[in-house]
C-alpha cells in the first residue's frame, strides 16, 4: 500500500524537474538587432553541460527551420555551446530553441529571438520549451525512487548480517535478493529511459538504438553502466557466499570486505553524477554524499531485517542491542552530513522558505525529527529487555547460590543458559529452555514455546510496532531525499535568478493578488489572504504556472477550488482558462498559453464553501 501511495504521488504530484545550470548569456543576445548575420550562435551557462544532438533549432523569419552544423563547446569551454550557421541567413526575425543537459544530470531548454537588418513586421512566435515529456519524466522518476529503495534494502540488509550477527541469517536471503535484483531492473530501467529523459521525447523513444548509444557516452549513463557492472560483482559475491547464508552461518571476513567496498562504489554512481558533482566543494560534497547515502541505506535496510526476522525467527536480545548501536551511529552520520548539504545546497536561511528545495527540505527534516522520536521510543524498549535480562540472570545465580556444592558446577551452566534461552525466546514469542543443559536442582526445565506473561508480551508487541513504524516513517524520509536530489537547490536558484538578470532574460514572473472575503453564510466569516502565482518563464508561449494560497498569518491554506484565467483586453482576447488543478499543498497547469506580448489582465477565483467565493485581479507583463 505504502509503495502504491508513491506510485500514485509521482505520477500526479510531479512537476517539472528543475536543473542546476542556468544561462548566463547569448551572443547573439535575446531581441537584439544585428547589422550583418552572425557566423555562429553561442550560449553560455553558469556550469558545464551537456550537448545533444538535437542541442539548437533555429527557425527563419517563415518559421521554417534553419539548415546548421553540429552543435559543440566554443574554444574548448564546457560551459557553453555553440552552432554554426549558414551564410546566407537572410534578414528578419530568427528563432532559436535549445537544450543541453547540466552537469548534476538534470535537461535545461528555452528559447529566443534576434533579429538581422530590421525585425520582421510579425514575429514568429517562440516554440514550447517544455523541459521534459510528463509520460517520460514520471516514469524516469518511479525508475529513480525504486533505485534508491532497492540500494537501502540490499546494502542495509547486508550490513545488518555483517554488523549485528544474526544466529540465523537464512529470512534474511530473500531480502539481500529482492534488493538486488529491484536495484538492477531499476538501473536498466533507468539506462533506456535516460535518452528521451534528456531529449524530452515519449518513452516509446527508449528502445531506439542510437539513442541509448548517446547515452552510453555521457557522465549519467556511464554512472549507470558502473552500477550494473557493481552489481554484477554483488552476484558473484552473494553466490560465493550462498551455502554459508543457506546454513544460517555469517559471512567471511573477505566477503565482508569485498562488500564493503562494492556498497561504497554503488553510492559513488549516485554521488558521480547528481548534484554533489557540481557546484561548490565538490570532493567534499561527493565524500558527504556517500556517507549520507550509506548510513540511510544502513538503517533503513537494518529495520527492514530487524522488522522480517520479528515476523520469521528468533531475536536474541544481542542482536537487536548490535542494531541499535548501529542505527545510532547512522544518525549521527546522518546528522552531520545532512547539516553539510543544507548548507551548501541553500546558501542562507531566507531559501529555506522561499524556494521548492528549502520547503522539501523542511518537510524532510519534520520526518526526520518524527523517525528520530520513534527510533528513541525503540532504543527505550530495548534498553527495557537489557534490564530484564539482567534481572533474569541475577535470579538464576542467586538460585545457584543456594544449590549444594555438590552440584554447584552444573547448576551454573543451568542458569547461564536458562537465563539467555528465556529472553531470547522472550523477543521472538516463546519461551526456550537452552538444549543439552540439565535443568536446577529441583526446578523442572521451563517447556520450549511456554506461553509468554501479559508484561513481557506487551513488551514484544510494543518493539514489533515500533521497528515498523520506523520503517514507514524511513520511506516517507527516503522519498524526500530523492525529490531534494531532482530539485533545484537553493543557491543554484540564486545564481541562475542573478545570471539570467545579468543577461538581460526574463526571470519567472511571480505575482501576490490579496482577497478579502467578509460574512457570508453560516461558519464562513472574515476570510482574508493571498495567492502567490509563478508563471515560468513569463513570457510568450507556454508557461508552467504554480499557485499558492496562504492564509492571514502566512501560513498554507487549503481551498475546496481555484480558478485563474488571462485575458488580453487590448487585442480582445480572453478570459482563457489556465485549468489549474491541485497538487496537494499547490494548484498548478503544465501548459498555459500566452500568444502574444503585452500586459495582461490575471484573474483568480478564490471558492472557500459551496456557496461562498472571491474574485481579484492583477495586471501581468508577458514579454516576447
Amino acid at each position: 500500500m505504502l509503495l502504491g501511495t508513491v506510485l500514485v504521488l509521482l505520477l500526479l504530484g510531479g512537476g517539472p524537474v528543475s536543473a542546476h545550470a542556468a544561462l548566463r548569456g547569448a551572443d547573439p543576445a535575446d531581441g537584439s538587432v544585428v547589422k550583418t548575420a552572425p557566423d555562429a550562435i553561442t550560449l553560455t551557462f553558469t556550469e558545464s553541460v551537456g550537448l545533444l544532438d538535437d542541442s539548437f533549432r533555429v527557425f527563419d523569419p517563415d518559421n521554417r527551420r534553419v539548415d546548421t552544423g553540429r552543435a559543440g563547446h566554443a574554444d574548448g569551454r564546457a560551459d557553453t555551446a555553440r552552432i554554426k550557421l549558414p551564410a546566407k541567413l537572410g534578414t528578419g526575425t530568427f528563432t532559436v530553441a535549445w537544450r543541453v543537459v547540466s552537469a548534476d544530470s538534470h535537461p535545461i531548454a528555452g528559447a529566443f529571438t534576434f533579429s538581422v537588418g530590421t525585425p520582421s513586421a510579425t514575429p514568429p512566435a517562440l516554440p514550447g520549451t517544455s523541459v521534459e515529456n510528463p509520460a517520460t519524466g514520471g516514469l524516469f522518476n518511479i525508475g529513480r525512487y525504486l533505485a534508491y529503495l532497492a540500494a537501502a534494502l540490499l546494502v542495509g540488509t547486508a550490513a545488518f548480517i555483517a554488523v549485528c550477527r544474526p544466529p540465523d541469517v537464512r529470512p534474511l536471503r530473500r531480502l539481500l535478493l529482492a534488493g538486488w535484483w529491484a536495484l538492477a531492473g531499476s538501473t536498466v530501467f533507468l539506462l533506456l529511459l535516460r535518452g528521451p529523459y534528456e531529449t524530452g521525447t515519449g518513452p516509446a523513444q527508449a528502445l531506439d538504438p542510437s539513442g541509448l548509444t548517446r547515452t552510453l557516452g555521457t557522465r549519467p549513463g556511464l554512472a549507470l553502466v558502473a552500477r550494473l557492472a557493481l552489481l554484477a560483482a554483488a552476484a558473484a559475491l552473494l553466490l560465493w557466499q550462498r551455502k554459508a547464508l543457506g546454513e544460517g552461518k555469517r559471512p567471511s571476513r573477505a566477503a565482508l570486505l569485498t562488500g564493503a567496498t562494492l556498497a561504497t562504489g554503488l553510492a559513488l554512481t549516485w554521488a558521480g553524477a547528481e548534484h554533489a558533482s557540481a557546484g561548490i566543494q565538490v570532493p567534499v560534497a561527493m565524500t558527504s554524499t556517500v556517507l549520507h547515502l550509506l548510513a540511510m541505506a544502513v538503517w533503513l535496510g537494518g529495520l527492514a531485517s530487524l522488522l522480517t526476522l520479528f515476523y520469521r525467527a528468533s531475536v536474541p536480545s544481542r542482536v537487536v542491542g548490535r542494531f541499535s548501536q548501529l542505527a545510532g551511529l547512522s544518525v549521527t552520520v546522518l546528522v552531520v552530513t545532512g547539516v553539510y548539504q543544507s548548507w551548501r545546497g541553500l546558501g542562507s536561511v531566507a531559501v529555506l522558505t522561499d524556494t521548492t528545495y528549502g520547503r522539501v527540505l523542511l518537510a524532510k527534516l519534520v520526518a526526520v525529527t518524527l523517525l528520530l522520536l520513534v527510533g528513541a521510543r525503540s532504543r527505550r524498549t530495548v534498553t527495557r529487555e537489557r534490564t530484564a535480562r539482567n534481572v533474569t540472570v541475577e535470579a538464576a545465580e542467586a538460585r545457584e547460590a543456594r544449590v549444594p556444592e555438590r552440584v554447584g558446577g552444573r547448576a551454573e551452566g543451568a542458569a547461564d543458559g536458562l537465563a539467555d534461552g528465556r529472553v531470547e525466546g522472550r523477543v521472538a514469542g516463546t519461551v526456550a529452555a537452552p538444549a543439552g543443559d540439565p535443568p536446577l536442582p529441583g526446578k523442572p526445565r521451563p517447556p520450549a514455546g511456554a506461553a509468554l506473561t501479559p508484561a513481557e508480551d506487551a513488551q514484544r508487541r510494543a518493539l514489533r510496532r515500533s521497528v515498523l513504524a520506523e520503517v514507514v516513517v524511513s520511506v516517507v524520509v527516503l522519498v524526500f531525499t530523492t525529490v531534494l536530489t531532482g530539485t533545484l537547490p537553493g543557491r543554484a536558484a540564486a545564481e541562475a535568478a542573478t545570471a539570467e538578470q545579468s543577461a538581460g532574460l526574463p526571470v519567472a514572473s511571480v505575482t501576490t493578488i490579496p482577497f478579502s472575503l467578509g460574512s457570508g453564510s453560516p461558519g464562513v466569516r472574515g476570510i482574508s489572504g493571498k495567492v502567490q502565482v509563478t508563471l515560468d518563464p513569463g513570457r510568450v508561449g507556454d508557461n508552467g504556472l504554480q499557485a499558492v494560497v496562504y492564509g492571514p498569518d502566512g501560513g498554507f491554506v487549503s481551498i475546496p477550488e481555484l480558478r485563474v484565467s488571462f485575458s488580453l483586453p487590448g487585442q480582445d482576447i480572453g478570459p482563457l482558462d489556465a485549468k489549474v488543478t491541485d497538487r496537494g499543498g499547490y494548484w498548478g497547469a503544465d501548459t498555459v498559453n500566452l500568444p502574444l506580448p503585452g500586459t495582461w489582465e490575471m484573474k483568480v477565483t478564490v471558492r472557500v464553501s459551496e456557496t461562498d467565493q472571491v474574485s481579484e485581479s492583477k495586471p501581468v507583463e508577458i514579454v516576447r
